[in-house]
């Protein structure tokens, strides 16, 4: 996939996240990125961990780990 270039206004935080990427070594575009695409897997985790839990809370059914123990010994 080739590259693709975003413009955003950094409204007077150019200087904050320059000199933040500058202390890791990174440029800031590698810097908007990395934020960028944590931000989306965290999103994506919260989501899953919500259906996940609505699915338990809907059904749920609990073993106690002395009869997983007797079920698989």
């Amino acid at each position: 996939m080739g590259s693709t270039t975003i413009t955003i206004r950094l409204d007077g935080k150019k200087a904050l996240i320059s000199d933040y990427a500058a202390a890791f070594g990174i440029s800031v575009s590698e810097f908007i990125r990395r934020v960028a695409l944590e931000h989306l897997e965290d999103e994506l985790d919260l989501q899953a961990w919500e259906a996940a839990k609505a699915e338990f809370e809907a059904g749920a059914e609990t073993i106690s780990s002395a009869e997983i123990a007797k079920k698989y010994p």
